[in-house]
């Protein structure tokens, strides 16, 4: 699984590694290129999964905003519910494209 931004690819992962969400694909940590992502101040709480963080996806001075999203503190009942710990797993959407 790819997640590409502006033809660059931002995080690499076998699917096997990737958690499936209401229907978006959580990367591993450690699969995410961190350059392309600075924490954006746009909150959300998910009422299940419990308080998201925003990251807005770019390099240099082009950004997309908000477009990655991971949950640091996921509820304990959010990970019964996936049956991972999705913990600190990235998200992407808008001008981020997700691949097999």
């Amino acid at each position: 699984m790819k997640a590409i931004w502006n033809g660059k690819v931002i995080a690499e992962a076998t699917k096997d590694d990737v958690i499936y969400i209401e229907q978006n694909w959580y990367f591993p940590p450690s699969s995410v290129q961190k350059a392309f992502l600075r924490e954006s101040p746009t909150p959300y709480t998910c009422p299940w999964k419990g308080v998201c963080q925003y990251f807005d996806v770019g390099e240099g001075e082009n950004w997309s905003k908000d477009s990655a999203w991971s949950y640091p503190k996921p509820k304990p009942s959010a990970i019964d519910i996936v049956k991972k710990d999705f913990s600190n797993y990235v998200a992407f959407w808008r001008d981020v494209t997700v691949e097999e």
